[in-house]
């Protein structure tokens, strides 16, 4: 497959892995606060690099059924959150294609 090289952001407010504090999202991509993950507190973005996403799933989750991918760091493989791939309720189509990582799970890095 070769080499992979990661991603460093600029800006404001950089969220990194807790683990190793690779790169994943600025604050400017946030689109959300308001929402939960399997740990506690989570946050929406439209943009999150350096992970790996993991195979499909569907998923019954308290705003309906979805289809979704684990997202784990591409350094150090630590499950991060996940991407939604398929929403099956209409209000929920916007989620299509964020991601979602979990805070607790999440560094400030600068």
């Amino acid at each position: 497959m070769g080499m992979s090289y990661r991603q460093y952001l600029q800006g404001a407010r950089i969220y990194g892995c807790s683990r190793c504090r690779t790169h994943l999202a600025t604050i400017h991509s946030m689109i959300s606060r308001a929402f939960n993950g399997q740990h506690g507190r989570a946050y929406l973005f439209d943009v999150v690099v350096n992970v790996v996403e993991g195979e499909p799933a569907d998923r019954q989750m308290t705003t309906g059924n979805h289809t979704v991918r684990d997202i784990y760091c591409v350094k150090c493989g630590a499950t991060l959150g996940w991407k939604y791939d398929r929403a099956y309720e209409p209000s929920q189509r916007y989620k299509e294609g964020k991601y979602i990582l979990e805070r607790n799970l999440l560094t400030d890095v600068q």
